[in-house]
């Protein structure tokens, strides 16, 4: 069986990620595709638990290095148990968040050493990476509001990086663009502003040609 195809959605709070990666998963199972759709953190039942530590409100929120860790914890479980198998079995896996994201929060974000974040991604991976990445570029200001917007719908709780200071985010967007620019091969810029479905036009492009440039 050929092996399949890993599509990760990068990008800062609010972009959209989530509602265009099912969108994506819709079109490429209308062209018979076998998708698997996942989530960093949280796309094992372990990782639910683990994410539930790193984005939710707590009295003892995680120090920026232990941060770190539980990220590459959830990672290292994650391709092993649902993304490593659905690649080997031919499947096309969409993954909100991957590598690319700890490079841009933890490493660009909180300052932590990039040299270090990319061993531990290495090793949490066993050096797997995407074949193409979309970078959902947004405003800051505007991802913030939309992301707050969202969460007062769902009241889940998940808010900690929005409470973060519009700093932080802004570093966070420059290291995905720096990311970008040092891996064009693999990685595409997608702009946010739109509607849903210009967004979605936009992603199929960055897409199309992993699947025979089919329209």
């Amino acid at each position: 069986m050929s092996e399949g195809l890993f599509i990760t959605f990068e990008g800062g709070e609010g972009g959209g990620k989530t509602s265009q990666s099912l969108l994506l998963a819709e079109r490429l199972r209308s062209l018979g595709q076998k998708v698997v759709l996942t989530r960093e953190p949280g796309g094992t039942e372990l990782g639910k638990y683990i994410r539930k530590a790193l984005v939710g409100r707590t009295d003892d929120p995680p120090s920026s290095r232990a941060e770190l860790f539980l990220y590459a914890a959830d990672r290292a479980h994650h391709v092993e148990k649902v993304i490593s198998p659905a690649l080997d079995a031919g499947k096309v896996v969409l993954c909100d968040r991957f590598t690319d994201a700890t490079l841009a929060y933890q490493g660009y974000g909180r300052g932590i050493d990039l040299g270090v974040i990319n061993t531990l991604n290495e090793l949490a991976t066993g050096g797997l990476k995407p074949h193409r990445t979309l970078w959902f570029d947004l405003d800051p200001e505007i991802g913030l509001r939309r992301s707050l917007e969202r969460e007062n719908g769902r009241g889940t709780g998940e808010l900690r990086f929005e409470e973060e200071a519009l700093d932080f985010h802004l570093r966070v967007r420059s290291g995905y663009a720096e990311i970008c620019l040092r891996n064009p091969e693999r990685c595409r810029r997608v702009d946010c502003r739109g509607s849903v479905e210009e967004v979605a036009k936009k992603v199929w492009l960055g897409v199309s040609d992993l699947f025979g440039g089919e329209k």
